[in-house]
């Protein structure tokens, strides 16, 4: 393997001659082995914005001679790639591990010196040749680290956030849509897993997308969060080394590069220490895989048996469930649903404690943050995204055994209480508990009813809504069959 040499403050050292990288890439290799791979795909990209933007802002400063300033734009537009098409090229010369000490500075200096050598190639030079443009002195002009990693965190994380956001709608519509399609269907209600009052299978699907829908709104908001910057503050956030007219221009240049709406924070230093933001972007992925968890949960307990259960949904059949019994065939849709809500609870405890971590004037973790970040954005969006298509959009409900619970069970009881009265109406349930009879026969064989007005009592629209069950057909009756009932 042909190598060249290049150097740092510690010293000298062969680096691949083919690499893109140099010899600051070379020592973060070796020096963090930890095995959580490279940084995001999309913060690469992310990286490379920053640096276009950076580097077209210092030619119209003056700063920055146009025909270098012309090869490092190019260069980044390479490792950017074409908006929603080509993810870039050079990818593969970012190996530094996800998870590093430094801030970010390893991969800012990794980007640096992709840059850098790219546009010395560009420019007819050969690979390691900084006298024609310098990762630091040229690439890194006007800049810190401790601006252009956070920055770049935050476009990259924007980028991620937008398709979970499209991902909920479509959890959302299909909820809603199993809602109209199941909306005739009374089944047992349960609370405390115990028996409780009838709901149709459209309300709960109701519920459920209730719940997807605040989780909807908050991720679309909290994007407005991501948009303040420090790109330009450099080190700490005070702006030494950048000139005023290129502090004020950055941010904007940086806007037209992504297409989202950045904005130079009013307090550069505040964000350049404190990450509270990607705490608060991340409690609310929380607050959605709690919902997707739950939703998981009742679809996978609705769904138990499918004769030792519940068995009132039927899920669909992916793939069989046993290497020892056969028809076995399991939830396996809401389970790695559930997987990936309880990663995403995870790893909101690892940004709460590295965000936290922060001393004074910077966060030395924020790469701990970026890595549990945007796994925790792509574990939801790829969730909502299969849970629709492999679960929801082929889901059916037995009706039939949703019926045959409903009737053995003691809830009908209670919407018989404004009639009879609760000790009564207890006495009943106890009856079809112990004898196993329907509380609707109980009510015949002692009179209280008859058939037609249990029928007005039991309708799935009287059970399921605000009132008393049936009280309009009894006041309507007045006399015949409304005799029969006690107190009516």
């Amino acid at each position: 393997m042909t190598t060249r040499l290049e150097h740092d403050l510690l010293g000298e050292r062969q680096v691949p001659a083919e690499a893109y990288w140099g010899i600051h890439t070379l020592r973060a290799i070796e020096n963090f082995p930890l095995g959580r791979g490279p940084i995001h795909p999309q913060l690469i990209r992310a990286l490379a914005e920053v640096k276009k933007a950076c580097a077209l802002t210092n030619v119209k400063c003056g700063l920055l001679e146009a025909r270098i300033g012309e090869a490092i734009v190019a260069a980044c537009d390479e490792i950017i790639g074409s908006p929603g098409g080509d993810s870039g090229k050079l990818h593969d010369q970012f190996p530094v591990d996800a998870l590093q000490g430094g801030a970010g500075t390893s991969s800012n200096m990794n980007a640096n010196e992709v840059i850098a050598n790219r546009a010395i190639e560009l420019v007819g030079g050969v690979k390691g040749d900084y006298s024609i443009v310098h990762p630091n002195d040229h690439v890194n002009m006007s800049q810190s680290t401790n601006d252009v990693f956070p920055t770049a965190v935050r476009v990259a994380a924007i980028r991620l956030l937008l398709p979970l956001v499209e991902a909920m709608t479509k959890l959302q519509a299909a909820l809603q849509a199993r809602e109209a399609e199941f909306a005739h269907i009374l089944k047992l209600g349960r609370t405390e897993t115990q028996d409780a009052l009838p709901v149709t299978v459209g309300q709960a699907f109701a519920a459920w997308a209730q719940a997807i829908q605040r989780d909807w709104w908050r991720l679309y908001k909290v994007e407005e969060r991501l948009r303040q910057v420090n790109l330009g503050g450099t080190a700490v956030g005070t702006g030494l080394n950048a000139q005023r007219r290129y502090v004020f221009m950055v941010v904007e240049t940086l806007r037209d590069i992504t297409g989202f709406g950045m904005a130079r924070a009013e307090n550069m230093i505040d964000v350049t220490q404190n990450c509270d933001v990607f705490v608060e972007v991340s409690g609310l992925l929380k607050a959605a895989a709690v919902n997707f968890a739950k939703l998981a949960a009742d679809l996978r307990f609705l769904s138990s048996g499918p004769r030792g259960g519940i068995g009132e949904l039927k899920l669909p059949e992916r793939q069989a469930g046993s290497s020892i019994m056969p028809g076995k065939v399991n939830p396996v849709i809401t389970e790695a649903l559930t997987q990936c809500a309880y990663q995403v609870m995870a790893n909101d405890l690892a940004i709460t404690l590295a965000a936290q971590a922060g001393q004074l004037e910077l966060n030395a973790f924020i790469p701990l943050i970026a890595h549990n970040l945007f796994e925790a954005l792509e574990l939801l969006h790829h969730g909502a995204h299969t849970t629709v298509d492999l679960c929801l959009a082929d889901i059916r409900v037995d009706e039939a055994r949703c019926a045959q619970l409903l009737e053995l069970s003691t809830a009908l009881a209670t919407a018989v209480v404004p009639y009879v009265g609760y000790e009564i109406a207890g006495e009943i349930a106890r009856e079809s508990l112990h004898m196993g009879t329907p509380v609707r026969q109980i009510l015949l064989a002692r009179g209280l009813f008859t058939a037609a007005e249990l029928d007005a009592i039991f309708a799935p629209v009287e059970m399921t809504t605000p009132g008393i069950a049936g009280e309009r057909r009894m006041r309507d009756w007045k006399a015949g069959p409304g005799a029969s009932v006690q107190g009516a």
